[in-house]
């Protein structure tokens, strides 16, 4: 069991900016999140794509904001459990027990959602049965490229994901089949170059307007069929299935820990943004309350706000005395500031 200050749920950029806001209070922090990347929507939506409106940044992508707020809190030495997602919270001597979807368990007094608009689930293609390949050889991301050397490999999809796969695991694969619905990419133009490159050389086989139609195989897929718009079925031959048609937005297990809903947001109190159960806070998009705003700095100020109320918590006995940055010592020798 690992005792921390906070547990925060989510690593996009509100919950980055909540590990900041509790390091400088001397309160340490592990951060839980279901992709297998920092950077919540920004990376995985639209890491391109300029953001406008983040003070004293005239303009910025998700990747640079991503980037320049975990150099802000590597002081810290911040603990990340990714691919993972809590799946229940307990109650327990005034403490959050709170385990996660890898049987990781931690012990807190404070609990920091900041899941955006919840979490992140894949969306699988339309298999019957296909639950069961699940625990073999059918995957919705990657942990461990090595795991794939030497093999047939069937990627389907035709975004950044499944063509940044497709070349990478390409060095060492024995062969890649890359298969897409459409004859357009929604990859960056470069990897989609590239692609096309290996495509030519023979280590990839591109398949493009073709859907999966089935699975075949019993503990494990030995082949699939793919169909195109003439009702024209192929069947290719693979060790193993990743599956890139995207990401689905839910709350997940969030439904059944008690909190007050409202419209799939959760609602707090704005004096410190706790939720209905103590220890318990909500920031950034997933939370409501009047007058809400669902922007990246409207989550910073809310983090800061949550994180106040969080050192109450996990330091019953000291007294706290707001500092500024700018004048106090003890927070410039938390940053590493001399």
């Amino acid at each position: 069991m690992i005792k921390t200050d906070a547990v925060i749920i989510g690593a996009g950029p509100v919950g980055l900016f909540a590990v900041f806001e509790l390091g400088i209070l001397g309160l340490n922090a592990h951060v839980v999140d279901n992709l297998d990347k920092v950077g919540g929507q920004c990376i995985e939506l639209y890491p391109d794509k300029p953001i406008y409106d983040i003070p004293a940044l005239p303009i910025c992508t998700g990747e640079t904001l991503t980037n320049n707020l975990l150099e802000q809190i590597k002081p810290f030495k911040t603990s990340f459990h990714l691919n993972q997602r809590v799946n229940s919270l307990n109650k327990k001597d005034g403490k959050w027990i709170v385990e996660t979807s890898d049987q990781t368990i931690f012990e807190t007094p404070n609990i920091i959602i900041a899941g955006g608009v919840g979490s992140f689930e894949p969306r699988k293609p339309p298999i019957k049965g296909i639950e069961n390949f699940e625990k073999s050889n059918l995957f919705y991301s990657v942990k461990n490229k090595n795991n794939f050397s030497n093999q047939n490999i069937c990627i389907f999809g035709g975004g950044d994901s499944a063509l940044d796969w497709a070349v990478e695991l390409s060095n060492n694969a024995k062969k890649i089949s890359l298969i897409h619905r459409r004859d357009e990419f929604r990859a960056a133009q470069h990897t989609v170059d590239k692609m096309m490159k290996l495509k030519a050389e023979g280590k990839i086989d591109l398949y493009t307007g073709y859907q999966p139609k089935q699975f075949i195989g019993k503990d494990k897929i030995e082949k699939i069929v793919i169909e195109n718009d003439q009702k024209e079925l192929k069947e290719i031959a693979t060790d193993a299935v990743l599956a890139f048609f995207g990401l689905k937005m839910e709350l997940g297990p969030i439904v059944n820990w008690g909190l007050n809903l409202e419209n799939k947001t959760i609602v707090v109190n704005t004096e410190n943004f706790e939720t209905n159960e103590k220890g318990i806070f909500a920031v950034g998009d997933i939370c409501t309350y009047p007058g809400k705003l669902k922007l990246i700095l409207c989550g910073f100020h809310e983090a800061a706000l949550a994180a106040q109320e969080c050192f109450k918590r996990a330091r019953p006995d000291e007294k706290y005395v707001f500092r500024f940055t700018t004048s106090s010592s003890d927070i410039h020798k938390r940053l590493g500031i001399k």
